[in-house]
């Protein structure tokens, strides 16, 4: 399997953070700025010519990833598959006046299939939101982390398919904390810029880092 995490495109948190320094005014799930939306139009462009020829395209529920998912899966003729537990860490929350981050409901499935109409939504989803449940704790994420792996391993572990997901870089950490044994390493960070990409071949008998956090599509001014 060849296998690439990549990451959304730059999101308004991304940006309020880049330009403030705070996280004050966040969404609870933002959507892509005009630079994230160019962004991944340069990445789909990328990948068409690079000739990858993509098998699978898996993306996270959060608006910033399936948006960034759906540029690519338009542009290369793909299905775009939702799967729940690609998320950014935390989930969807707002902190209260507190400061304590509280669980919110996310997108339903209407708002998927008006905005959306080519994503495969999970069969689970209905009027709730996808999310709907407390925030995520620190202690819940490495576990997702294994999870997703199991469940790609079982997927497409063993074929020669060409696999890729749009996630977030915060559960990118988590992933590679767990494909690579380091435990929760909170002193370690795996960098991995909006849009960018990263390719792990996975073989019966060894898992070969092709390249790490890759940008070379895009220009310097769009790098995030």
């Amino acid at each position: 399997m060849q296998f690439y995490f990549i990451r959304h495109g730059q999101s308004l948190n991304n940006l309020i953070y880049a330009t403030t320094g705070s996280d004050k005014g966040r969404s609870c799930d933002p959507e892509l700025t005009e630079t994230g939306l160019r962004q991944a139009e340069l990445l789909a462009g990328f990948l068409l010519e690079e000739k990858i020829n993509l098998t699978h395209l898996y993306t996270s529920m959060m608006i910033r990833a399936t948006s960034t998912g759906a540029v690519i899966a338009d542009r290369l003729g793909l299905l775009l598959i939702a799967w729940p537990d690609l998320h950014e860490e935390g989930g969807i929350y707002l902190n209260n006046e507190d400061g304590i981050p509280i669980g919110q409901p996310g997108k339903d499935r209407i708002f998927f299939e008006e905005n959306y109409p080519g994503l495969v939504l999970p069969e689970t989803l209905n009027a709730s939101g996808w999310w709907n449940r407390p925030y995520e704790t620190a202690a819940e994420r490495p576990a997702r982390a294994r999870r997703f792996l199991m469940d790609l391993f079982t997927r497409h572990g063993g074929t020669e398919h060409r696999v890729a997901v749009i996630s977030h870089g915060g559960f990118y950490n988590h992933f590679l904390s767990s494909l690579l044994n380091l435990g929760n390493n909170h002193s370690l960070w795996f960098m991995l810029h909006n849009a960018a990409i990263t390719r792990i071949d996975f073989y019966p008998d060894k898992t070969e880092f092709v390249y790490q956090n890759r940008l070379n599509f895009l220009p310097r001014e769009l790098i995030t």
